[in-house]
């Protein structure tokens, strides 16, 4: 049996989930970021984009995160997100249709603030898409 580590993912509206996990990888701001059990204490802030887990049986969940933080301490692994949707829930559809929004935002940009919007809301579709893309990938299709 894998040693595993109790994990928690909470966002501002709730906890998504809470239970032992082999793994998570989640995505830092210098690069992804693979925590098992006996992991160094750590504090990360996450860019936006999927955050997989590995459960103790070896079944894997993914979700989507905003950004948020990774805090690993000796027994427990907390991420604080500012907003988390499980990967299922993401329409992908939607998803795409909010990448070519902001992609003719920026396309069509009359100055630095509609940029910035639009920058931002852009790497927020990508990175749902990617999640959805990630978790397809996991699911074999």
């Amino acid at each position: 049996m894998a040693i595993t580590v109790h994990c928690d993912i909470v966002s501002a509206d709730e906890s998504l989930f809470s239970g032992l996990v082999e793994m998570v990888v989640a995505t830092g701001s210098l690069g992804e970021l693979g925590v098992t059990a006996g992991h160094a204490p750590l504090l990360s802030d996450l860019k936006p984009g999927p955050v997989r887990l590995v459960k103790q049986n070896g079944e894997e969940e993914v979700y989507y995160l905003s950004g948020g933080y990774l805090e690993v301490q000796p027994n427990n692994i907390s991420i604080l997100a500012d907003t988390a949707v499980r990967a299922n829930d993401i329409d992908e559809a939607a998803a795409a249709e909010a990448v070519k929004e902001a992609e003719s935002a920026i396309a069509n940009q009359s100055g630095e603030i509609e940029y910035s919007k639009a920058a931002a809301m852009l790497a927020e579709a990508t990175a749902q898409l990617r999640t959805v893309q990630t978790l397809r990938k996991k699911l074999g299709g």
